[in-house]
């Protein structure tokens, strides 16, 4: 779903949030119409979003239902992967990305960075990545062609100082309580659309780190587990609103 913090959404996040969540990721103008209006948006101003985000590539229309572009559904899958991620038995290695081309472009940088993030690394210092290698993944072209690739070991734990722990698990937790009542107050529906989108977000800030780097008391699983049995329930509320 859409980044956002506050309790009301632009068309545009509602739309892309709306999507985001669909599987697969096309849902027709009336749908998203109704969405906006839980949160107060004229169906004039939707219907103005959709035709904006068609002429910006965001998404593609016909007969009628919208669909998200190529680009927003590999954002897709990334979210989708936060939920169940792929991982695999951690030996102590870590991977390293260091970063050896020259005269690269600030798009390359940007591109590299944003590369990074999804990968779930952390920067060390300037142009040096690295993460322990637990996760199933292919290294993408942007980031073979601009870094060398090492497997190493540091002598010392580096992660206090790649990832804020305390500060995710913190979120988490709220993040939990938060959706243990969504759906029970009055603005339900839009409560549990915001919630939604916020868990989602926060998942994919998760490093994903193996149990070893791991405090006992991690609350990644179970943050994933309240959050796939709240889906299933929201869902199932937000498509008989859709009917009605």
């Amino acid at each position: 779903m859409e980044e956002r913090n506050s309790k009301t959404l632009s068309a545009r996040s509602a739309v892309l949030s709306a999507l985001l969540g669909s599987h697969p990721p096309r849902l027709p103008a009336r749908h998203l119409v109704r969405i906006g209006a839980l949160f107060g948006i004229a169906e004039g101003t939707v219907r103005v979003a959709l035709s904006r985000m068609v002429a910006a590539g965001d998404l593609s229309q016909a007969g009628g239902h919208y669909t998200l572009s190529q680009r927003l559904v590999e954002r897709q899958a990334r979210q989708d992967e936060s939920r169940d991620p792929h991982t695999r038995p951690w030996d102590g290695t870590w991977e390293v990305a260091v970063v050896t081309a020259e005269r690269r472009a600030p798009a390359d940088r940007a591109a590299l960075r944003h590369a990074m993030t999804a990968l779930r690394l952390a920067e060390l210092r300037e142009g040096t990545w690295l993460r322990p290698a637990n996760l199933v993944r292919a290294w993408p072209e942007i980031v073979t062609a601009q870094c060398t690739l090492i497997d190493g070991r540091p002598h010392a734990d580096p992660t206090p100082l790649l990832w804020d722990l305390d500060g995710w698990a913190a979120e988490a937790r709220r993040l939990e309580r938060a959706l243990d009542g969504a759906l029970d107050r009055a603005d339900g529906l839009a409560e549990g659309f915001l919630v939604s989108a916020a868990v989602l977000r926060h998942l994919l800030a998760d490093p994903l780190l193996p149990a070893e780097l791991l405090p006992d008391d991690w609350p990644g699983a179970e943050l994933r587990a309240r959050y796939d049995a709240f889906d299933r329930r929201y869902r199932e509320v937000l498509q008989e609103h859709l009917k009605g």
